[in-house]
């Protein structure tokens, strides 16, 4: 037995996403049935689609969807029919880190998020004629009607809330609250700044309000996105294209130095600015550094016991983060809410070009009505 979904897939390097009617094959043991209702779009998807990651095409993208569970595997307890789940990273669940409480850095994260298969080497996802597209990314494949995901990244939250605002905290928002909240473990009282202020890093700004920093410095070029970050929580903000010296200017904040820097943005020269403005001991977290890239530092910067640290997901148990922000959310502590641009799924091609302009911080595709 098979569910008939609708995909938007990519059948190849920049090309746009098109509707095929696909099949999905009913859960194998470990696995969950989602009917999405709506799902997020994360930059790794946009790098994908041109294939800076080597994701074989075509391909069925998507990795922050939130849904209804359809059906669910023999061996899976954790959810089950009509519960309200929000799709996540995946991992083996065997290998050291994820046994440890750190699965964003599974020994097989390549197989498991970006091979466009199963750990196995199977897909489940089918087509009458022609070429399958390869799903599985990240475990769920979310650009479509239905996925089909693992039950270790497939996280029961709390029904009352809404999806369509729910499924971001799957990858971006879980990433940027965790860094601040896990993986840098920003204590009260804190200096802390970020660079970048899209979608990662307001959630980094809002993460670090709620850690109880006393300085919360946002770094970006883009005035109204600084704005907002002003609004939501930081004490300090920058836009670089207005000063001669960045990392005076950062210093100019806090003498001593920053005892936290978080980059979202991937550029060396922020690097080199946040390498120049930390405290003895402070640390530099990075989401967005790539090999080849041309962002180095030179060791003897940091001979003052400070240290970079590259963070993949925020290092968070989904299943615990998630639910946390969901519940911030409620209390009107994480409102994300205020970050999000709501299109049809029909409309993805048009989702994804705003983003990419940056007219929005983080483009949401709805499935059905508001849930």
């Amino acid at each position: 037995m098979s569910t008939t979904s609708r995909a938007a897939v990519v059948e190849s390097k920049d090309g746009p996403f098109e509707f095929r009617d696909i099949e999905v094959e009913d859960p194998r043991p470990d696995e969950v049935l989602i009917r999405l209702v709506a799902t997020g779009i994360c930059a790794t998807d946009a790098h994908v689609r041109a294939q800076r990651i080597a994701t074989p095409l075509p391909a069925v993208l998507g990795h922050e969807g939130a849904g209804v569970v359809e059906r669910v595997g023999t061996a899976v307890t954790a959810v089950e029919p009509g519960d309200h789940v929000v799709l996540s990273y995946h991992s083996c669940g065997q290998c050291k880190p994820c046994m440890s409480s750190h699965a964003a850095y599974c020994e097989r994260v390549w197989a498991a998020n970006f091979a466009g298969a199963r750990l196995d080497g199977s897909n489940g996802l089918h087509v009458d004629q022609g070429i399958a597209p390869h799903g599985h990314f990240f475990g769920q494949s979310s650009f479509s009607t239905y996925a089909l995901a693992n039950q270790r990244n497939t996280i029961k939250v709390p029904s009352d809330l809404p999806l369509e605002v729910m499924a971001p905290l799957g990858c971006g928002f879980q990433t940027g609250a965790g860094a601040v909240l896990k993986a840098l473990a920003v204590p009260v009282g804190a200096s802390f700044a970020v660079f970048g202020v899209g979608a990662v890093g307001m959630a980094a700004v809002m993460a670090a309000q709620v850690a109880g920093a006393s300085t919360i410095v946002a770094v970006d070029v883009d005035a109204g996105r600084l704005k907002l970050a002003r609004e939501l929580g930081a004490t300090h903000i920058i836009n670089p294209g207005q000063v001669d010296d960045l990392t005076g200017a950062l210093r100019a904040i806090e003498k001593r130095g920053l005892e936290y820097v978080l980059d979202t943005s991937g550029r060396k020269e922020n690097l080199d600015a946040g390498i120049g403005a930390l405290a003895p001991q402070g640390r530099f977290g990075f989401v967005a550094f790539h090999e080849g890239g041309g962002a180095m530092v030179d060791a003897g910067r940091l001979s003052v016991g400070q240290s970079l640290q590259g963070i993949i997901q925020g290092d968070a148990v989904s299943s615990l983060l998630i639910n946390e922000l969901a519940q911030l959310y409620r209390t009107g502590r994480f409102p994300i809410d205020r970050l999000l641009s709501f299109y049809d799924f029909a409309d993805i091609n048009t989702a994804f070009a705003d983003t990419g302009s940056g007219r929005v911080t983080k483009a949401v595709l709805r499935f059905t009505s508001p849930a």
